[in-house]
């Protein structure tokens, strides 16, 4: 089959590999139609995340059909559609019963990273029964491969962590995938204002279409007084959504006593923490990889259309052109990119 191979720091290549195979019994191979980019599988390119070996098949997120499916699967049979979450979770371990799937023993963010991922064109999902969704009847799938990751991680680490509530003023630093994300998902509490802010203008007016009530270009003079301007004595929530020391800091100096800053963004490298400020100010201060468990809720709300993910997606690829799909979010900024969609024509069969 093809896949996309992660090759080391700054290499990748759409290539032919093994097809995947059944190892447990509760195992599945998913033949994936739609898949995307997630802003980590860049970290993992910039050689961020030294745990991906050379020679692993990238991505974790997707939509498929089962192609086979193992002895022990109660679920999910051939020919099922399903919606691949981006966390695999056995579901008995102590974390899984905790609703901590993303620390499951055997399991957690493995695909794409431990295990060959979903930019292929099949895929084997260990402990099928939890880590996988169906697909509902007429549902949008590009759509839904939305939910396999960021609209997870921007609700759960991002709304959920920073305990938003109704009439709060919620800052979001960062107008990428994930903080779009959580800005949609924000709105179920009815926050009092949601300020987001990023250097690129293109984004900053689709997050108003999104439901911003204010913008802040943070190329623009000093963003943290900018921010400050909007508040009483600073924000209720700052969700840091891009994974630099910058951003950091501007949650830090925003946030106001009693308040949350919700890390979402990831970290390549260590950040300097104001502990000798913050410490007084009774924050709280959370980070987190996402563990999923919101997932059949937010399938309802697309389901309903309380949820439109499908506002995020800005291009699509035949998989052929993955290596372009690549460059084009890799420039996001220049090419107005938000999420990609990679589809795989039909074909019949595997080749090994």
């Amino acid at each position: 089959m093809k896949a996309l191979v992660y090759l080391g720091p700054g290499q990748i290549a759409w290539k032919t590999v093994p097809a995947p195979s059944l190892r447990q019994p509760t195992d599945v191979i998913v033949k994936i139609t739609s898949t995307t980019i997630c802003g980590t599988d860049l970290h993992i390119l910039k050689g961020d995340v030294p745990t991906v070996s050379s020679g692993r098949v990238l991505g974790h997120e997707g939509v498929g059909i089962i192609e086979e499916a193992g002895s022990a699967v109660r679920a999910f049979k051939k020919h099922d559609r399903v919606l691949i979450s981006c966390i695999t979770s056995c579901g008995k371990c102590e974390y899984c019963k905790k609703q901590m799937y993303a620390h499951c023993e055997d399991g957690g963010w493995v695909l794409g990273h431990l295990i060959d991922g979903t930019q292929a064109e099949y895929v084997r999902i260990p402990h099928a029964d939890n880590s996988l969704y169906h697909v509902p009847e007429g549902a949008d799938e590009e759509a839904l491969v939305m939910l396999s990751d960021i609209f997870p991680t921007g609700f759960e680490i991002g709304v959920l962590y920073g305990a938003v509530k109704p009439g709060d003023v919620v800052a979001i630093i960062g107008a990428g995938p994930i903080g779009m994300a959580t800005l949609l998902t924000a709105r179920f509490y009815s926050p009092g204002k949601i300020i987001v802010a990023d250097t690129d203008p293109a984004r900053l007016e689709l997050a108003r279409r999104f439901g911003a009530t204010h913008l802040v270009n943070t190329g623009e003079g000093d963003p943290v007084d900018r921010i400050l301007a909007l508040t009483r004595d600073g924000v209720d929530v700052a969700i840091e959504a891009v994974g630099l020391q910058q951003t950091f800091d501007i949650c830090q100096r925003i946030v106001r006593p009693g308040g949350h800053i919700a890390n979402i963004g990831v970290h390549g490298k260590s950040v300097d923490l104001s502990l000798q400020r913050l410490w007084s100010q009774n924050i709280t201060l959370t980070t987190g990889l996402v563990n999923t468990n919101t997932t059949p809720m937010l399938l309802k709300t697309v389901q309903s259309k309380t949820l439109a993910p499908e506002q995020l997606i800005t291009h699509r690829f035949d998989s052929k052109e993955i290596m372009k799909a690549y460059e084009v979010f890799g420039n996001a900024a220049q090419e107005h990119a938000l999420k990609v969609i990679i589809s795989h024509a039909e074909h019949d069969g595997r080749q090994a």
